[in-house]
This record gives C-alpha cells, sequence and structure tokens, in this order.
C-alpha cells in the first residue's frame, strides 16, 4: 500500500512538474522574456516565384509572417481581397541550412472568415464587407492567431466606402473566436479625423508574455498631424497596447517616422514613409520595420530600427501630438538599413524571429508582399541577430 502511495504522489510530481515546464515553454515560442539585439547581419535572400501556386490559391501579397518555435513552422498571411481566392493565410516553412535559406515550402492553406464564420467576399462585390489583411501573430499560450485589417476609406464602384479596421482572433483552421475593441481615434470617419486610408494596422505583435498585444498604425491618424515627405521628419505614429484577456486597449504611445528617403519623380507624385511592422523583442521593446517608397525610385528603402518605450508617455488622451511638446515618444536606434545591401528591395511587410542558428543566435525573417505584380519580386530575407 504505501509503495502505491509513493507511486502515486511520484506520478502527481511528475504531472505538476510536466506542467510547469509546459506552461513556461510556450514563452519561447515565438519571442522570449528579453531578446539582446546589438547589431543585424544579413545572411540570404530567396525569392518565391511570381506564378506559384498552392492548392488551387495563388501565392501572393504576403503580408506579415510569425513563427511558431514549438513546432518550427510559420504563418503568414495575404493580402489579397479575395480577387482570385478567398482571404487566406498559409502555414510554411522555411528551412535554413549552413546559415542559408535552402527552401520555403507551403504546407497548408487556411480561409480567414468573419465574426459570422463566413468567407469573407470579395472587394469587387460587396467592398463594405470585404477583408485587407496585413499581419498575423501566433499566440502560443492559446494555441490561437490573431490577425488584422485595414478597413477601408474609398471610393468603391462609385460609392464611398467607410469600414472600420479590425483585429480579430481565430483558430488555426480560420474560423473566429473574438475581436479586438478597436479605440474611437483608430477607426474610419466620413471628416478628416481617426485613420487615414491605407494607413492603419501594419503591424501586430505579442509581449513576452502573451498578455498584452501591440498594435502599430503605418501612417499618422489626421488628428496627429500630416503624413511624412521628404521635406518633414518626426510625423508621430500610434502604437496601441491591448490587453489580451479583456480585448480593449489600455494605452497608446507615439513612435516618430523619418522623412521619406527621396522626393518623388515627378515632385508632385506619390511617396510614403511607414511602418510596415514591429516586433516585441522585449517588455516595451520592438524591432519597427518602417518602409519607405517614392514614384520614380526603384524599390522601397526599409530601416529596421530599435525602439523603447519604456520612458514614453501614455497619449490616449492626448489629440494633435504634433502640436505637443511635453510627452515623451519611444526612443529609436537605426540597426539595419538594406538600401546597405546594394540590392532591390521591395515591399517588405513582415518580421519574425525565426530558429536558432548553428552558433546559438536567434535568425530574423522578413518577408515581402509583391502585391500580386509581376514588376515586383516577393522575396523572404534571412539575418543573424547579433546580441
Amino acid at each position: 500500500m504505501q509503495k502505491s502511495i509513493s507511486l502515486f504522489y511520484f506520478f502527481i510530481c511528475i504531472g505538476i512538474f510536466t506542467g510547469c515546464v509546459t506552461s513556461k515553454s510556450y514563452q519561447t515560442s515565438t519571442t522570449s522574456a528579453e531578446i539582446r539585439v546589438s547589431s543585424l547581419k544579413f545572411l540570404d535572400l530567396y525569392e518565391i516565384p511570381y506564378e506559384l501556386h498552392f492548392q488551387n490559391t495563388w501565392v501572393g501579397g504576403l503580408s506579415g509572417i510569425d513563427y511558431d518555435r514549438i513546432n518550427n513552422r510559420f504563418f503568414t498571411i495575404s493580402d489579397e481581397r479575395s480577387a482570385t481566392s478567398a482571404a487566406r493565410f498559409y502555414t510554411m516553412a522555411i528551412d535554413i541550412k549552413d546559415y542559408k535559406i535552402d527552401s520555403v515550402r507551403f504546407l497548408a492553406v487556411a480561409t480567414l472568415k468573419d465574426a459570422a464564420n463566413d468567407t469573407f467576399p470579395a472587394l469587387r462585390k460587396n467592398p463594405e464587407k470585404a477583408a485587407d489583411p496585413e499581419s498575423i501573430r501566433y499566440n502560443a499560450a492559446t494555441g490561437t492567431l490573431v490577425w488584422s485589417s485595414e478597413g477601408d476609406k474609398a471610393v468603391r464602384g462609385g460609392k464611398m466606402v467607410y469600414q472600420n479596421p479590425w483585429i480579430y482572433e481565430m483558430d488555426l483552421s480560420g474560423n473566429f473566436k473574438d475581436s479586438f475593441l478597436i479605440p474611437a481615434n483608430l477607426r474610419m470617419y466620413k471628416e478628416d479625423k481617426g485613420a487615414r486610408e491605407n494607413g492603419v494596422f501594419e503591424g501586430l505583435s505579442f509581449s513576452s508574455s502573451y498578455k498584452y498585444l501591440w498594435a502599430s498604425m503605418e501612417s499618422p491618424i489626421y488628428e496627429d498631424g500630416p503624413l511624412a515627405t521628404a521635406q518633414y521628419a518626426n510625423a508621430p505614429v500610434r502604437f496601441t497596447k491591448f490587453d489580451v484577456a479583456t480585448k480593449k486597449p489600455v494605452a497608446q504611445f507615439a513612435y516618430l517616422l523619418d522623412a521619406v528617403a527621396y522626393p518623388p519623380t515627378p515632385e508632385n507624385a506619390f511617396s510614403v514613409n511607414g511602418i510596415s511592422e514591429i516586433l516585441c523583442i522585449g517588455e516595451n521593446k520592438f524591432l519597427v520595420m518602417e518602409r519607405s517608397y517614392s514614384t520614380g525610385i526603384e524599390g522601397c528603402v526599409v530601416k529596421i530600427y530599435l525602439a523603447d518605450f519604456s520612458k514614453a508617455t501614455d497619449i490616449t488622451a492626448v489629440s494633435g501630438s504634433h502640436q505637443h511638446a511635453t510627452y515623451q515618444p519611444a526612443s529609436k536606434k537605426l540597426l539595419f538599413n538594406l538600401a546597405s545591401l546594394n540590392r532591390y528591395i521591395d515591399n517588405v511587410e513582415g518580421i519574425t524571429l525565426g530558429p536558432i542558428l548553428p552558433n546559438g543566435h536567434y535568425s530574423l525573417i522578413l518577408i515581402v508582399d509583391n502585391n500580386f505584380s509581376r514588376d515586383e519580386i516577393q522575396q523572404v530575407l534571412l539575418f543573424e541577430v547579433i546580441p
């Protein structure tokens, strides 16, 4: 009897120990508590073919990427607005060998679902309900995904459409689970206030504990002043911190953009600089990708910054942050300018930590959105994180 009791407690202890390991291990699935980054080293660039098809879908428009470390798989989302296939995301493998990308393999595809668990309609058919997917992140604590849509504020089929952006939680099959409450100052309005068209939730990232989800705007909201130009730097972009349990925002902070890298040609043509993605690497610390494009200039200028929000001021109640000199924005330090590679760099929209390299350092993966254009290149870039 004593032996049976001893064995019983032995297995109970093993169960408790295993449970502790499991609950602790999810923290290293995508990020760890603190990732030290002093610099980044470029290792390789891989091109995904323009006409690649997978399970009757056209692989393109890849606008976000995240890594599930425990299962050694990546999730990437397409920003196609259900034009050729329903809005979707992919599970993929990126095989790294000898510090190079050996292959990129697509493993599965799943359609994104709305709150009624229906697929999203094509933009041309029903613009009020179409999705504009931009970012995707995996929550290793719950085994679910979150993704963002930018919403819409444009004339579609002769009618003006105002569609609020959203952040949805879904299961690994794309089924809707829940939604985050979007702050009023980040929604779409008929007036020139709130979010700008095509300047909303390009970036998402969980805190290392998965207690918070951070979302970054691509561009300043109307109240925070004009867009960045080649002559105007320090345009403030809002980062919103959400409580994952309540799905409600708890704070907003400002990050100041660089000026547009080059004047457009002609000078009144389109140009932009904004945040294309963020990646949490520690408490209030992020890798931030700024992406600049100017008409007449080949490719994009993409810079990766180390940003620290530890001393930043909560500007939730501040309207017109460009006019307020009293608040503290995030600090930023340039880690890598992809222009230094002296090669064509396209529309980089995704960033994630990847597998551990043979020397024990983290890899960093970037992915490019080719806009389903033959003139653009769908790239996957590999970096080494130097502690």
